[in-house]
Order: structure tokens, then sequence, then C-alpha cells
């Protein structure tokens, strides 16, 4: 089998390197608009089996394995894929242009499957205009570890592909869970929430950032808290699916904080670019100054 992942960021990276793990996989053609986004992939996930392999947590042969399935590159590599998983930037207008390039001028497999990775965006509405149909696959991050994957179908998404999609996460040692399409789906639209939640309680002064999270720790028994959670993810994926939440329902609970929206807009995404609401610079954690943040509590 052979499978393009559309995307290289760490959603894609991680995503190929769950495909490429298997057996039944002999090849991931790793994509992106640039050839230094793609080989920037690969060499992270390089980087993380060193670290592993050093630890003698597997060992080079393994990693070496793995890393040779992957080939780096332009989409327009992906000619012969079995399966495409697209994980490019989460706005509809770019995913409706990547399948549509895709379907009409790059994949000549007749029976490729086509399959999104967005977190909240709706499939029948990428699927709309395309010649074959799409499904969803979404993988939580890092891909690698986390079993889930929400398999989303939209309106026109044939119900054959659907199971033949479900086999396909078992096999590679996932739990697929079929949901049925809805702002969010399922995971987002309980998590992305609680994570605003906090972002307001931060917000009105309510405790500071390590009492939220220790609170939501200790309290709920949460592996994170949610200021952590949300700088994990990413905080710009964070308002883009708080703000799909409030336009498909219309309902005010699902408004976005403000000091999330103003966060994204000074590129204070979290653990990607290096600050949110914690500053991973010199590879510690430490809760950023509340003047960083706008705060003036």
């Amino acid at each position: 089998m052979k499978v393009a992942i559309i995307g290289a960021g760490p959603m894609g990276s991680g995503i190929a390197q769950v495909f490429a793990q298997s057996d039944e996989v002999e090849k991931v053609y790793l994509c992106d608009i640039k050839q230094e986004f793609a080989d920037a992939g690969k060499a992270k996930m390089k980087k993380g089996f060193d670290k592993r392999v050093e630890k003698g947590k597997m060992s080079a042969e393994d990693a070496n394995k793995i890393l040779d399935k992957i080939i780096p590159g332009l989409n327009s590599q992906a000619t012969d894929p079995d399966m495409v998983v697209e994980a490019v930037l989460e706005k509809m207008e770019v995913k409706k242009s990547t399948f549509k390039d895709l379907q009409e001028n790059i994949v000549k497999n007749e029976n490729c499957i086509y399959a999104t990775n967005t977190s909240s965006l709706s499939i029948t509405e990428i699927a709309t205009g395309l010649e074959k149909p799409v499904i969803g696959t979404h993988f939580f991050n890092p891909a690698p570890v986390m079993k889930l994957v929400e398999v989303i179908a939209g309106l026109t998404t044939p119900d054959d592909l659907i199971e033949k999609v479900k086999d396909l996460m078992v096999r590679l040692g996932k739990t697929p869970v079929q949901v049925k399409e809805a702002p969010g789906f399922v995971v987002n639209r309980i998590l992305v929430p609680l994570v605003n939640e906090g972002i307001f309680l931060y917000e009105e002064g309510v405790s500071d950032i390590e009492g939220i999270d220790t609170a939501m720790k200790l309290g709920a028994n949460h592996p994170m808290g949610p200021l952590e959670l949300g700088d994990l993810v990413g905080l710009d994926i964070i308002l883009a699916v708080m703000d799909v939440l409030y336009n498909e329902t219309g309902d005010s609970k699902y408004r976005a904080a403000p000091l999330l929206r103003k966060m994204v807009r000074a590129k204070h995404l979290g653990i990607k670019t290096g600050i949110g609401f914690y500053d991973y610079s010199d590879g510690k954690k430490i809760p950023v100054d509340k003047s960083k943040t706008g705060i003036n509590y």
C-alpha cells in the first residue's frame, strides 16, 4: 500500500509515521508546498527516533526501516497512492483547493481513497464539487501515540468506504469511532470549549495559569490542564474550532475568549511557536508573565 500525506507539519508528519510503522505500507509520500517543509517534517521525525534509540526504547534498525519508507517532496509526487490523507491548514478554501488539485491534476490511481484530517470542518462541504468522495480521518496529537481516530462521514461518503477506512485504522493499531458529521465532531465539541473556558478564567483573573491547570489535573484527574492543552494543540487550532462551533450553531456558549483571539494574532500559538500560555524557550516550560498576554488585573 502506498499513502500520501499532504501537509508535513506536526500532524502530517505524525500521521506519516503511523502509516510507515505498518507492515502493510510500503511507501509514504510526505508532501508539502515547499521541499524544505517536507524535509523538515521527516527531519523532526528522525530527531525523535534518534532520542528513542539513544534511550534504548527502539533499535536503530527499526528506526531506519520506518524512515526509509518516507519520501519527502512536493504534492506533485503523489501520483500513485492508494490513499491520500490531507493535513493542511484548517481553512475550508485551502482544503477544497488541495483536493481539487490532487483529483484533477496529480493522483492517477482511480481507486485512491481521499481522507481529510480536519478537526472541525464539514466533510460534506470539503467534498462538494469533487469527482471522488472524501471521508474524515481525524487523528489526535501526537498521532503515533494517541489511539483514537474519529472516522467521519459526510452526506456523500459511501457506506462501504466508511467500513473500509475503519478496518484500515484497526490494522494500523488505532481505535476508530464512527461519527456523524457535526460541528467539532465528538472530542473537539467537548474538549475545545473546555480549553476556551480555561482561557476565560485566566482572562477574568479567577486564577493564574498554573492554578487553572493544577486545579483541573488534581480536581478532575485530567492529564493536562486546559491551558497546557491549548498550547499543545496550538491556540490557532483552538480558535479555528471555536469559530466553527459558533458559526455553525449560532450558540453564544461557543464564543471564543477575546484573549485567545489576541494571542493568535500575536502568533503566541503555544509549543509550535515557542510561546503561548507557557514559554518553551531553552527547552523549559515556564508560565508567561501576565503582561505578555495583555492581562491588566
